[in-house]
C-alpha cells in the first residue's frame, strides 16, 4: 500500500553532487570561482594563527547566497547547515555567521575588486562582453541607518555662528568688567579672541585654561566663576561638536548620525509615499549586454559629478575605458563633456534640453538662443527680430570640483521699439545673455551623434541596459537597503551584488543559447 520508508537504512550514493542538476546556478558559481588564481586572496591572509577556511569556499557561498536573495550572515549560516546546494558548495564545512561577516566586510576589502575584475575578464574571454559600449546610470539605495537621525549642514553653520556670537559677547563682558575694576589683564589673548572673526575650539580651550588659572587667584569672583562654568560645560563642548560635524559633512549638505557616511537623498520608492528624504548612497554602474562592467559608490544625490570618479575607477581596474559612453541627461554637463573629450571617448550623453528642443513650442520660442544665429567671425548673436547682441566681457566660473567654465556676456545694441521684446525678455533694458561657447559646441556634437541612426539605436538600448539591472537587483532580488554601514563596507556589498548579478546573467544567457541550439 505504501512505498517503503525507513530512516535507519544507509542510502547510496552519499555524494551530494548526484542530487544537483547539471546546469544549476550553484555549478555556475563553482566553475567561475574555481577559475580564479589562489594568489588573488594572498593579501587578505598574512598567515599565522590557526588555519582559516578557504577563501574560495567562502566566496562561493556568499555569491550563491546573494543569488538566492539571502543577505544576512545568520541566514547564510543557516543555509550552509540545511540547504543541500550550500552544503555541496561549502564542501560540508560549516562556517559560523561571524566568520562569514568578517570575510565579506573585512577580509575582502582589498581583494573583492580584483575578484570582480578577474571574473569580468573571464566573461570577456568567453565573448559575453566586448567592452565597446558602456551604458552608465545610477540609483539610490537606502543606508542601514535611522531615517530621523539627520544632521543638516546649513543648520550646523547657523548654530556655529550663533555660538561664536555668544562667546564673543561673553569675553567682551569679561574684558569690560576687568577694565572697570582696574585690575590686571585676564590674559593677553582674550581681547583678541573676543574680536576674532572665527573662533576655534583649540583657541577657546586655551582661553578657558587662562580663565581657570585666574579663578584660582580670585576664587570669590562669582561672575568669572559663572563664565568659566558656562564655557567649560556648554560653549566649548558645543563648539567641538559643531567642528566634528562640519568635518564629517565635508562638501555634503547632510549626514546620518547612525551612519555618518550616508547622505540624505530623495528616493523614488519611499515608505510613506511622499518623497521623504532618507539616508542612502548613490550607486553608479556601467553595463554591456546587461552585465555589470564597473561599479562605484558615491555620497552625492545627483549623478552629474559622479561620472568622472566612476570612470576613473573603471579605468584603474580595466586599464582602459570603453570606446563609447552612453548616458542620460543627468550626466550632460560641460565638465563631463570636457573630460570625455580629453580621454578621447565618444560621448553619447544627453543634455538637459535635448528632448525639449524637438517640440514645436521650443522651436517657435524666440527667447531661446538655440533659435538665434551666431556669427563666429564677428563674435555676435542675431536675435529673432534681426538685432545684434555684441560681446561685452568674459567671466570665469569655477565649479566645486575645480573645473573652470568661461562664460561670454553679450548685450543687445538696442531693444527700443522692438515689437518682439515682450516675447523675448521681461527685462526693462536691452536683452542680455551669458553663454559658454564651449558648452554649445559640445551640445552640437552630441546632438548630431544622437540624431544619427547608430546614436538613436544606442540611446534606445540604454533604456533596457542599466535600468534592467537595477530592476533585477532592487525588485526581483529584493535588495533595497544595505546591511552594512560605512562607505568601505557598503562598497563591498555593491561588489558582491555585482558578482552575483553577472553570474546569474551568464547562466541565463547560456540557457537561452542552449534552447536556441535545440530549436
Amino acid at each position: 500500500m505504501y512505498i517503503h520508508y525507513t530512516m535507519d537504512q544507509l542510502c547510496l550514493p552519499m555524494d551530494l553532487e548526484e542530487d544537483i542538476p547539471p546546469h544549476h546556478l550553484v555549478r555556475v558559481v563553482n566553475e567561475a570561482v574555481n577559475r580564479l588564481d589562489d594568489r588573488i586572496f594572498s593579501s587578505a591572509y598574512p598567515g599565522g594563527g590557526r588555519d582559516s577556511y578557504h577563501p574560495k569556499m567562502l566566496t562561493k557561498v556568499i555569491i550563491y547566497a546573494y543569488m538566492q536573495r539571502i543577505y544576512s550572515s545568520r541566514e547564510i549560516t543557516k543555509a550552509v547547515r540545511e540547504n543541500i546546494m550550500f552544503m555541496w558548495i561549502a564542501g560540508r564545512q560549516r562556517p559560523d555567521f561571524r566568520t562569514i561577516n568578517r570575510f565579506r566586510s573585512e577580509r575582502m576589502k582589498s581583494v573583492l575588486e580584483n575578484v570582480f575584475t578577474a571574473v569580468l575578464q573571464f566573461l570577456v574571454e568567453s565573448g559575453y562582453v566586448k567592452l565597446d559600449h558602456y551604458f552608465v546610470d545610477g540609483t539610490k539605495i537606502e543606508a542601514n541607518a535611522n531615517r530621523y537621525t539627520f544632521v543638516w549642514g546649513k543648520v550646523v553653520v547657523k548654530q556655529q555662528a550663533k555660538l561664536q556670537e555668544k562667546v564673543q559677547a561673553l569675553f567682551a563682558t569679561i574684558a569690560e568688567t576687568e577694565r572697570q575694576d582696574e585690575q590686571e589683564h585676564v590674559g593677553r589673548d582674550l581681547p583678541e579672541l573676543g574680536e576674532a572673526a572665527q573662533i576655534t575650539s583649540e583657541k577657546l580651550a586655551e582661553a578657558v585654561a587662562q580663565l581657570e588659572a585666574k579663578l584660582q587667584e580670585k576664587p570669590k569672583d562669582k561672575p568669572l566663576k559663572k563664565a568659566v562654568r558656562t564655557l567649560h560645560k556648554d560653549l566649548l563642548p558645543r563648539l567641538q561638536k559643531y567642528e566634528i560635524q562640519r568635518e564629517i559633512l565635508g562638501d555634503r549638505n547632510s549626514f546620518s548620525k547612525t551612519d555618518p557616511d550616508a547622505t540624505f537623498m530623495r528616493m523614488k520608492e519611499d515608505h510613506m509615499r511622499n518623497g521623504q528624504l532618507k539616508p542612502g548612497y548613490n550607486v553608479q554602474i556601467g553595463t554591456e549586454n546587461q552585465l555589470i562592467i564597473g561599479y562605484s559608490l558615491h555620497q552625492r544625490p545627483t549623478d552629474t559629478r559622479c561620472l568622472k570618479p566612476h570612470l576613473e575607477k573603471v579605468k584603474a581596474a580595466l586599464g582602459k575605458l570603453p570606446g563609447t559612453i552612453i548616458a542620460d541627461a543627468g550626466y550632460g554637463g560641460e565638465e563631463n563633456y570636457a573630460y570625455l573629450e580629453s580621454e578621447e571617448i565618444e560621448a553619447l550623453v544627453k543634455y538637459g534640453t535635448f528632448h525639449k528642443e524637438k517640440s514645436k513650442a521650443w522651436q517657435k520660442d524666440i527667447s531661446k538662443i538655440d533659435n538665434w544665429e551666431y556669427n563666429e567671425e564677428e563674435d555676435n548673436w542675431t536675435c529673432a527680430a534681426g538685432r545684434k547682441l555684441v560681446f561685452r566681457n568674459e567671466k570665469k566660473e569655477t565649479t566645486e570640483s575645480g573645473f573652470e567654465i568661461r562664460k561670454r556676456h553679450y548685450r543687445s545694441v538696442s531693444c527700443e521699439g522692438c515689437p518682439l521684446k515682450s516675447a523675448c525678455t521681461k527685462a526693462k533694458g536691452n536683452r542680455e545673455i551669458s553663454v559658454s561657447l564651449k558648452y554649445l559646441r559640445y551640445k552640437q556634437q552630441v546632438r548630431e551623434k544622437l540624431r544619427s541612426e547608430e546614436g538613436y539605436a544606442l540611446s534606445v538600448r540604454r533604456m533596457v541596459e542599466p535600468e534592467s539591472v537595477f530592476g533585477q537587483v532592487k525588485n526581483n532580488r529584493g535588495f533595497r537597503r544595505f546591511l552594512l554601514r560605512g562607505l568601505p563596507k557598503v562598497s563591498l556589498e555593491v561588489g558582491w551584488l555585482s558578482l552575483a548579478h553577472n553570474l546569474l546573467k551568464k547562466a541565463a544567457i547560456d540557457q537561452e543559447h542552449a534552447k536556441a541550439a535545440k530549436g
